[in-house]
This record gives C-alpha cells, structure tokens and sequence, in this order.
C-alpha cells in the first residue's frame, strides 16, 4: 500500500464522499447527483460500464471507497460529453470521472492492466520527455507493451495504417534516434513541477 494511500486512509477515516469532494477534480459536485440514469443512458459505453457514473457516484456516498478506486469505470470514459450536456443538474461528470481516475493512478490503486491507463501513462511520460509526442517510440511502446510476439502480431495486423503514416509523413523512422523536441525542455520540466507544487498543495497532499 502507498504513502499516498495511507495518508488519505489515516486523514479520511471512514468519509470516502469527503476525500473525494477535496482531492478529485470537482469532486464536491458529487453529493449533486440525484440518481436519475440519465448520464448512463447518454453514454455510448453505457452498458459495458461495470458501475455507471449515478452508481459510482452512490458509491462514494456509501463509502465503497476501495470498489471505487480500484475499478476501471472512470477509464471507459471517452469524454464525449453527453452525460454533462444531458444532465439536469448539470454536473461536470467527465470531469469528475477523469478525477476519479487519475486519483486513483496517483493513489496506486487504479488496475495496472487496463487499456486506457496504460495508454494514458505511456502518453504522458512520451510527451512530457521533450515537450513533443515521439509518435513512433509512443506506438511501439503500445504495441510491444505486452511483450515481443504479442507486439509483432499487433503490428502485422496494423500495418497497413502503419505504412498510411509513413507515407502521410507521421512516422518517421529516424524519431528512434532522436525525435523532434522543444527547445526549452528545462523550462517545460521545471513549469510541469511548479504545477505538481501548487496542484499538491491545493488538494492537501503531504508526500
């Protein structure tokens, strides 16, 4: 179990709706939520959701803070927005379902297997490197994420939008070597750990 975990178990104790109303991204619009469905019915993911927004959302108020957490519902969101423009009391539930998850990232209770983290992770690790997407390093870590045969077969059966990015010239094999990058990376780093500071100390993070 993590430092930041146990942290919020010892600061929290047994009010889940309270951590997350002050650490997830317009978390207080939770308690909002009157349970209509009206989010899970708009959602194109709808019925493959193993906890719909509504019910994720009840799920804090009970104080499920671990089946919360640990679930990878918040990860099926596509951010298509329906769910906030159908909502009748318009609550930001996109917001609160990508809070909910990078939350639970940050906590080291999010599924390490599912799909749309690893592909978050590698993204943002990829970007914030050189201040630029390395767009063939970011694919073939997606693609051999998995391991050597797994990522050939995914590569074989993708090759012909592979050889569409070539020739569209948004692969380039040299980016192996060395990508196209920003020229203050130093200025980039040194702002991404500013905006760690402050974001830290806004939601009351101590480690």
């Amino acid at each position: 179990m993590g430092d930041l975990n146990i942290e919020a178990i010892e600061r929290y104790r047994n009010n889940f709706l309270r951590e997350v109303e002050e650490r997830v991204e317009e978390g207080h619009w939770v308690k909002m939520c009157m349970q209509c469905g009206v989010c899970s019915g708009s959602c194109p993911f709808g019925p493959h959701w193993a906890h719909p927004p509504q019910e994720i959302f009840m799920l804090i108020r009970a104080g499920r803070r671990e089946e919360v957490l640990t679930s990878d519902s918040m990860w099926m969101c596509t951010s298509c927005y329906n769910c906030v423009v159908r909502c009748p009391r318009q609550l930001p539930i996109t917001q609160i379902m990508h809070g909910l998850a990078t939350y639970a990232h940050r906590l080291g209770l999010a599924p390490k297997n599912q799909p749309t983290r690893k592909f978050s992770v590698q993204f943002w690790e990829n970007c914030t490197k050189t201040g630029r997407v390395n767009e063939l390093k970011l694919t073939l870590g997606l693609y051999f994420s998995d391991g050597l045969v797994a990522g050939i077969k995914k590569a074989w059966a993708l090759r012909h939008i592979g050889f569409g990015l070539l020739r569209a010239k948004r692969l380039n094999p040299l980016e192996l070597i060395k990508g196209h990058e920003c020229k203050d990376k130093k200025g980039i780093h040194a702002m991404l750990k500013k905006a760690y500071e402050i974001e830290n100390r806004r939601k009351g993070f101590t480690s």
